[in-house]
């Protein structure tokens, strides 16, 4: 094998001169055939004289003239004859049934080399290894397309984008537009697109281009019709023999009958991809937004228009009369483009509005009865498809027919690929977490379980199965808010087979920003919700096995009844830690033991920390990465993705999934939280940040905090400093998250201007009055109404459990009145009582300033004035007489603060419980004013911009590192950008 770069050499040379097939080259050609047999026979071939006889036995020989060489000789083609013999050039009858195969064979041997190089575009790498990976699983082989089951695809939408708009694209808000960011991120890809474009690109090609690195409806449309694209080849290859293939290219590179032969091919190839892949977007909102001149619509018609194939179902409301009496008629219409305008193609006319339960199952049933085939595929807006893995469908459609009946599946799980992991270091952490679950975990969960579902990813439903069980949308209002889960259920609990394959992937979105992350997994944590308390989950528990009724709990509502758990067992621990220590008997305890346990209490407190640090929740995450890219690279990047604070970003996770799950099992209220699936690139207002993680996060943080510092309070002498860290750093970690990761991951989180801007927005949203019609963004009371509207519709058991719950409150006040020093240690009920007083005499202060503001603040500015200051000359005064008569000291006012409080807080959710009875009193409008203070006082704990300066510094470096990291962790993707950068500086 040492010749064989030179007979390579000799060879390539060889098909470079058959393809010019010149005269001027006829005797290097002779040369070039020589030295290859010699090659062969002289230095490749280790006997070569046995593989001669053979070849020169009587049997094998031929005479001279049908082409044969005889007998071998040194000089076999440089002899005269041997060269007048050898058909060089060729002619022209030969040329043209030659020079295709010459051609072809030419450019495969000189490309080689480029073909063997490694694609500088990770996305490109990524998507060629999994092809040829999948080549190699355990697939069904394909039939025709003839043969193939024929398939339908629906897609729900509502208001999403179709594609970036201009305004979106170059809009400089925060410095910063969506255009500007994509060439940072896909800095290869923009380079490629204008050397492919040229100077002269076109706004909308711009415009394409950019929404199909987003979540739009456009990159979806474009990947669906890949299948399309995917069929016609394949058709035409089934089609055709290699002899037809070969003539039919051949005229159409010569440009000869191109009509005569393609054009009744072309007819029935397009026939049959039509008869055999249908999609159909499910719009329920178009017919208002054509009327409304809404852009999306234009949009959608210009989607219609540039696939031919796309059809688009609508629900159309009209307003008729009949017999002198005006009533609607409902009907869902399907449309598709006819010379750049909609054309209605069927109507079927409903019994009613359509939409009366949750949105998405409702926008997919009105459509599904447009659907036709076998298979339905249900995709999302926000995903993907790759025409490499279009062509795999023949495959996938196989494993409906190749089981037996009892064991066909009805659902075919398919691999997803997360596309939105390179936007941020939020969106790559989502994207490893969505990795290994539709991986690794899906696979588990298949087999051996047997408990997958349907989760909203891109499965394929046995379409006449379930159209005739209940069809693949459950829409019942709120109870079915996880419409996606219930169709999985369905097809369990109606003797379905659902199944996982790994060997086709489709791209999927996820959300990028952490709003949007925590508004999808509060969605997801009220599904959870309503599924436990569903009838459906209940059937299912009560006919599995025992073995497959625990997998299928700690698969769906178990993972957020054990993250409600753990949150829970956090505050009984630190509740009975604030018990101990307050009662004294804690103290007793350690005195009697007399520390002689301390070692081993330690030992299972590192344990303990270490599992609370989260490492082992990683672990599926570590495995999948280590088996897909190895364990080196998977080790890698989970140091990276903690050292990007990624520990932060899950421990705030897990308040959201704890607090809308517990919250939603207690009152209810479960509700649909639009995301909007944008490419998040801009600041969020702490407004916003507000209004969103106040009760779910702020507010238990900031209880953490205070059982925190009342612990530390009174521990210091005798517990030792070793073991208060193993016992409270962890629940510090919590508490600190969950109180600034909203602000540690918002973009410009930290500019000045954008402090100052914010904490005046703060400030009128704050005093700005509510009332019917001010919605929540624009009023803190419009915002409180709603925020405790599920409240009013709580059941009785309910509320009897969350005042039960509200009542943990008054712990701090009964423990530490009797700590302070005015109390002198006094164990009486009567200190106790007295506190009481204080708080009333709180609240009355309360309602005589919020009277006098309202009946004189107005016309008697003064009068109103003078009241104030009688009042706080009472205050300081009664400070005064307490510090001199009974001791009082700057630590029981502090102590007091501590005690009072929580207790505020436990009583205004004990009277917003109360609410229906008690809102026409004149108790109400204090309690009111209080709740305003208490959030007023948290906002500015917060973000204040004094509070700001005090924290900032600590964060902004934090805040840097996660910046750096994330650079670094991309950094073959972003360094040519960067070099750039500097070479023209």
């Amino acid at each position: 094998m040492d010749h064989l770069p030179s007979l390579f050499s000799k060879f390539d040379r060889l098909t470079e001169l058959l393809y010019l097939n010149k005269q001027e080259h006829r005797y290097e050609v002779t040369i070039l055939l020589q030295d290859i047999v010699d090659i062969l026979i002289q230095d490749m071939i280790v006997d070569a004289q046995s593989i001669l006889d053979v070849v020169n036995s009587p049997e094998r020989l031929i005479s001279d003239d049908d082409g044969a060489f005889g007998y071998y000789e040194p000089e076999l083609f440089a002899s005269v004859s041997s060269i007048t013999n050898i058909r060089y050039p060729f002619l022209d009858g030969q040329l043209s049934q030659q020079k295709e195969q010459v051609k072809r064979l030419y450019l495969l041997l000189n490309t080689k080399e480029q073909v063997a190089e490694i694609p500088s575009n990770l996305e490109a790498r990524r998507r060629i290894s999994f092809f040829a990976t999948s080549l190699f699983m355990d697939m069904p082989a394909a039939p025709k397309v003839r043969s193939m089951l024929s398939f339908s695809i629906i897609t729900p939408y509502f208001m999403e984008e179709v594609k970036f708009s201009d305004e979106e694209l170059y809009s400089n808000q925060d410095e910063s537009s969506i255009l500007s960011y994509m060439q940072k991120i896909y800095p290869d890809e923009w380079k490629n697109f204008s050397e492919r474009i040229g100077p002269k690109a076109t706004n909308d090609e711009i415009r394409y281009w950019a929404s199909y690195r987003g979540q739009t409806l456009s990159r979806t449309v474009r990947g669906m019709m890949y299948y399309k694209k995917a069929l016609r080849l394949q058709a035409f290859l089934d089609r055709t023999s290699d002899q037809e293939s070969y003539k039919g290219l051949l005229a159409t590179e010569q440009g000869k009958n191109k009509r005569n032969i393609h054009q009744s091919l072309s007819a029935e190839i397009e026939a049959l991809a039509d008869m055999k892949f249908s999609y159909i977007i499910s719009c329920q909102k178009f017919g208002e937004q054509k009327i409304k001149g809404d852009p999306h619509a234009q949009d959608i018609i210009d989607l219609m228009t540039r696939y031919s194939a796309l059809r688009v179902a609508y629900i159309e409301e009209k307003e008729v009369i009949e017999n002198n009496v005006p009533h609607k008629v409902y009907s869902s219409v399907l449309i598709k483009a006819e010379n750049n305008l909609d054309q209605e193609i069927y109507r079927i006319k409903l019994p009613g509005p359509p939409i009366i339960g949750e949105g998405k199952p409702e926008n997919q049933n009105h459509a599904i009865i447009f659907t036709r085939g076998e298979a339905l595929q249900t995709i999302d807006m926000n995903q993907d498809n790759y025409l490499e893995e279009a062509y795999k469908m023949r495959n996938v459609l196989q494993e409906f027919v190749i089981h037996p009946r009892d064991q066909a599946p009805t659902i075919l799980g398919l691999r997803e690929h997360i596309f939105t992991g390179s936007v941020s270091s939020l969106a790559g952490f989502m994207s490893y977490q969505e990795t290994s679950f539709v991986t690794i975990g899906q696979r588990f969960l298949a087999d051996p379980l047997r408990v997958r579902f349907h989760y909203g990813h891109p499965d394929i439903f046995d379409r006449i199965f379930h159209l005739t069980r209940g069809g693949v949308s459950k829409a019942s209002k709120t109870i079915n808010l996880s419409e996606d889960v219930f169709a999985g259920y369905n097809s369990i609990l109606r003797h379905g087979n659902i199944t996982y394959n790994e060997y086709i992937q489709v791209g999927k979105g996820r959300d990028v920003g952490l709003n949007q992350i925590s508004k999808f997994e509060a969605k997801v944590a009220n599904g959870n919700s309503e599924q436990t308390i569903s009838r459906d989950i209940h059937r299912l528990g009560r006919r599995f096995d025992f073995f497959r009724m625990l997998s299928c709990y700690f698969t769906t509502v178990g993972f957020y009844f054990n993250s409600l758990i753990s949150v829970v067992g956090v505050y009984v621990f630190l509740y009975g830690q604030l018990y101990l220590v307050l009662s004294g008997l804690q103290r007793a305890l350690l005195h009697d033991a007399q520390t002689q346990n301390i070692k081993s209490l330690e030992t299972a407190l590192a344990s303990q920390s270490f599992l609370q640090l989260g490492l082992l929740t990683g672990l599926p995450m570590v495995m999948e990465l280590g088996l897909e890219k190895g364990f080196r690279t998977a080790l890698s990047d989970f140091i990276l993705m903690q050292l990007q604070l990624a520990s932060v970003f899950f421990t705030f996770s897990l308040g959201t999934k704890a607090h809308y799950y517990g919250r939603t099992i207690l009152h209810g209220g479960a509700k649909y939280r639009p995301t909007g699936r944008k490419f998040v690139v801009f600041h969020a207002s702490f407004t916003e940040n507000y209004q969103l993680y106040s009760r779910s996060h702020f507010v238990k943080g900031f209880e953490l905090v205070f059982l925190l510092i009342v612990y530390h309070i009174f521990r210091r002498s005798y517990v030792s400093s070793v073991v208060h860290v193993m016992i409270t750093y962890s629940t510090w970690f919590m508490a600190v998250t969950w109180l600034f990761t909203p602000f540690l991951f918002n973009p410009a989180g930290f500019a000045w201007q954008k402090i100052v801007e914010d904490w005046a927005d703060w400030n009128r949203w704050m005093r700005n009055q509510g009332g019917i019609g001010v919605q929540p963004e624009k009023s803190w009371e419009s915002w409180w109404n709603a925020e405790n509207a599920h409240i009013r519709h709580s059941v009785l058991s309910s509320r009897i459990l969350e005042v039960l719950l509200s009542l943990r409150f008054f712990i701090y006040q009964y423990g530490l009145v009797y700590h302070l020093n005015i109390s002198q240690d006094n164990k009486n009920f009567l200190v106790y009582l007295l506190s009481w007083v204080v708080i009333i005499a709180i609240i009355g202060l309360v309602k005589l300033v919020n009277c006098a503001s309202r009946r004189l603040s107005t016309n008697h500015q003064l009068i109103f004035r003078v009241i104030k200051l009688l009042i706080f000359l009472t205050v300081v005064t009664s400070l005064i007489l307490l510090y001199c008569l009974c001791q009082l000291s700057i630590l029981d006012l502090i102590i007091c603060c501590l005690a009072f409080i929580p207790t505020g807080w436990g009583l205004l959710l004990i009277v917003q419980v109360l609410r229906p009875k008690i809102e026409y009193y004149a108790i109400w409008e204090p309690i009111q004013v209080i709740a305003h203070a208490y959030d007023y006082g948290m906002g500015s704990l917060l973000f204040s911009p004094i509070a700001v300066l005090a924290w900032m510094p600590v964060i902004s470096a934090i805040q840097t590192r996660v910046l750096f990291n994330r650079a670094f962790s991309r950094q073959l993707q972003i360094q040519p950008f960067i070099v750039g950068k500097t070479k023209r500086r």
